[in-house]
């Protein structure tokens, strides 16, 4: 699923049906609700409280989009970072 993210959460995505979805602030999301009449985002089965799916008419108006695009950039950059994990490195053996 590509996606995209910052500080660790993720503020848009590609659902499998190839629906674009955006992660908005609540008031954001409201509007955005009820101006193009649409639902919140579904991903496996679940209902994404945060995220809006993108409809049709405003993934061809790309200067509307970009504003919500960056409305989603904002609201996630400003959320507390998720704590990175360190990954686990494999030592390679060695012949002897």
């Amino acid at each position: 699923m590509p996606y995209t993210s910052v500080n660790g959460h993720m503020f848009s995505f590609l659902a499998k049906d190839g629906t674009l979805a955006l992660r908005l602030p609540p008031k954001a999301r409201a509007d955005f609700l009820a101006q193009y009449a649409i639902t919140l985002s579904n991903a496996h089965g679940t209902v994404l409280k945060e995220y809006v799916s993108v409809p049709d008419q405003l993934l061809k108006n790309t200067p509307e989009l970009k504003k919500y695009l960056a409305l989603s950039f904002e609201y996630v950059k400003a959320l507390k970072p998720k704590p990175q994990t360190k990954r686990q490195t494999v030592q390679k053996r060695t012949k002897k």
